[in-house]
C-alpha cells in the first residue's frame, strides 16, 4: 500500500493542469460575468473550459468526475498530512512549503465543498437527468450565491485563487522544481 503522502505527491503533478484548468476558468467565468459584464460568448467558452467540454458531450461528465475525485482524494490526503503534523525543528523558513501548509487548512472545507456540488450537479445533470430547478442548490452550494452577488464572485474568486496557490506551491514542492539545500 502506498503511503498517503507519496500518494499525495504522485497525484499532485498529474491533476496540476486540469486543477488550474478548472480553477482559473471558474474565477474568470464568475468575476468576469459579475464584475465586469463579460459578454454570453466569452463566458459561454470559459464556462465550457471550466466543465471540460472540449472533450465532447459524452466525456464531460467523466472528466468532471475523475477532476473532482482527484481534487477530493488530494483534500483527503492533504487533511491526514495536517493532521498528522510534523513537529517542525526550529524556526519555519517561510518559503512555498510554508505557504502551502498555512492555507491548506483554511482552504479544506470550501475545496472539498466546491468539488462535491460541482461533481454533483454536473452528474445529476448528465445521468440522473435532474432538471435545471433540482440541481439549482448544487449550484448554489458550489459558488456560495448563498452569500449574495458580491459575496458569490468574492467567494469564487477566493476559492479558485486558494486552488491555484496550493498548486503553484504544491508544485514548487515536487522533485520537478524542488531546490536541493546546500549540505
Amino acid at each position: 500500500m502506498i503511503p498517503l503522502r507519496q500518494l499525495h505527491r504522485k497525484a499532485a503533478p498529474i491533476l496540476f493542469l486540469p486543477l488550474m484548468l478548472t480553477a482559473m476558468t471558474g474565477v474568470a467565468y464568475q468575476v468576469g460575468r459579475t464584475g465586469f459584464g463579460l459578454p454570453g460568448a466569452i463566458s459561454g467558452r470559459l464556462l465550457a473550459l471550466h466543465e471540460g467540454r472540449f472533450l465532447g458531450p459524452t466525456l464531460v461528465p467523466v472528466y468532471v468526475l475523475l477532476l473532482g475525485l482527484g481534487l477530493l482524494g488530494m483534500v483527503a490526503t492533504g487533511l491526514w498530512m495536517i493532521l498528522q503534523g510534523r513537529p517542525s525543528k526550529g524556526k519555519p523558513r517561510k518559503d512555498s512549503r510554508w505557504i502551502h501548509r498555512i492555507l491548506a487548512p483554511i482552504a479544506v472545507l470550501p475545496l472539498a465543498l466546491s468539488a462535491t456540488t460541482g461533481v454533483a450537479y454536473r452528474l445529476g445533470r448528465a445521468w440522473f437527468g435532474l432538471s435545471g430547478d433540482q440541481a439549482a442548490i448544487l449550484m448554489t452550494l458550489h459558488q456560495g450565491a448563498y452569500f449574495g452577488s458580491l459575496g458569490r464572485s468574492l467567494y469564487v474568486f477566493l476559492v479558485g485563487v486558494g486552488l491555484i496557490v496550493l498548486l503553484i506551491t504544491g508544485l514548487q514542492m515536487t522533485p520537478l522544481l524542488r531546490q536541493r539545500r546546500a549540505p
